[in-house]
């Protein structure tokens, strides 16, 4: 019975080294993240590391990392520095909307109205692009269209992402303050990890199914051009 529970197979074990795995991950993505630019090629190799662990793939974390974060590099920060374009044009219109901005309260309404409309937007983007960067092969402007796209035709899940991904860090900050050290002991990885359980029923419905032979093992499969 002891000897079933010590094994490194067991469930439980298995379980517990996943969490060794984000908490290595997150050092990775702090220390990749520091030069700001490359916040897209980390997020990209932190999401290829999560899906693996979901699929019970087998992998060192760290090569896994690096090998994600050197291949996508180059699009992934071309993405990055897109939504980071954007994000601050979004920011600036709400300080307009919001500080600067007088006359009309109507209006003032409509136009806040307007940017939450484009927030949401951006943020569906923002929460698919990286997943899609690190799964299937496509231009950046591809890879943009279809993170648009899967966020609209699968809005329920893009909606119980976003307030997974809002919801467990303000409750450490705001509700529950003994969350807070889980957070500092794996941070963004440990929220990527729980949104993979989700991006990995969603991409299987656009992975063709098919055997892949021995020599191909590994390597990634194109996301269909036209997903309609």
């Amino acid at each position: 019975m002891f000897s079933g529970f010590f094994n490194y197979d067991n469930p439980v074990w298995r379980f517990i080294g996943k969490f060794f795995d984000i908490m290595i991950l997150n050092i990775l993505w702090v220390i990749c993240s520091i030069p700001i630019v490359t916040v897209g090629a980390s997020t990209t190799a932190v999401y290829y590391v999560t899906l693996k662990l979901v699929r019970d793939e087998e992998g060192s974390t760290i090569k896994s990392f690096f090998k994600s974060f050197k291949e996508n590099f180059r699009q992934a920060t071309v993405i990055w520095l897109i939504l980071l374009a954007a994000g601050i044009v979004l920011g600036v219109d709400l300080y307009i909307f919001l500080f600067v901005m007088t006359g009309s309260s109507r209006m003032r309404t409509l136009l806040i109205a307007g940017f939450l409309g484009f927030a949401l937007i951006y943020a569906s983007i923002s929460l698919f692009v990286f997943p899609l960067q690190c799964r299937f092969y496509n231009p950046v402007k591809r890879t943009l269209f279809n993170a648009f796209f899967m966020s609209i035709r699968h809005f329920l899940q893009t909606l119980g992402l976003l307030v997974i991904d809002l919801g467990l860090p303000a409750l450490a900050l705001f509700v529950a303050p003994i969350l807070q050290p889980m957070f500092f002991l794996f941070g963004f990885p440990l929220i990527a990890f729980v949104n993979s359980y989700v991006f990995v029923a969603i991409f299987d419905k656009y992975t063709p199914k098919r055997e892949e032979p021995e020599d191909t093992f590994g390597m990634e499969d194109p996301l269909p051009e036209n997903l309609s």
